[in-house]
């Protein structure tokens, strides 16, 4: 499932429009890479997230997760 697919079943399901979605994944996105606990194992598992600036996009995070998804489905993780 692509991307695009994703973010509308998403919005579908909540009734609410892909801009929504989007919106409130960055929201959330912000939020946890500013308030990571000082417990060193969330840092560790955000900075493995390809990110352009110091907090990833929806889009790069979803880059990220099928990228794993897939990685796990081929036996390799």
């Amino acid at each position: 499932m692509n991307k695009k697919s994703i973010y509308r079943k998403v919005a579908k399901e909540y009734g609410v429009s892909v801009q929504e979605v989007k919106q409130e994944m960055q929201a959330a996105l912000e939020h946890t890479y500013k308030n990571t606990p000082n417990d060193g194992i969330t840092g560790a598992w955000q900075s493995k997230v390809p990110k352009k600036g110091k907090i990833p996009t929806p889009d790069e995070l979803l880059r990220y997760a099928q990228r794993e998804l897939l990685w796990k489905e081929n036996g390799k993780g």
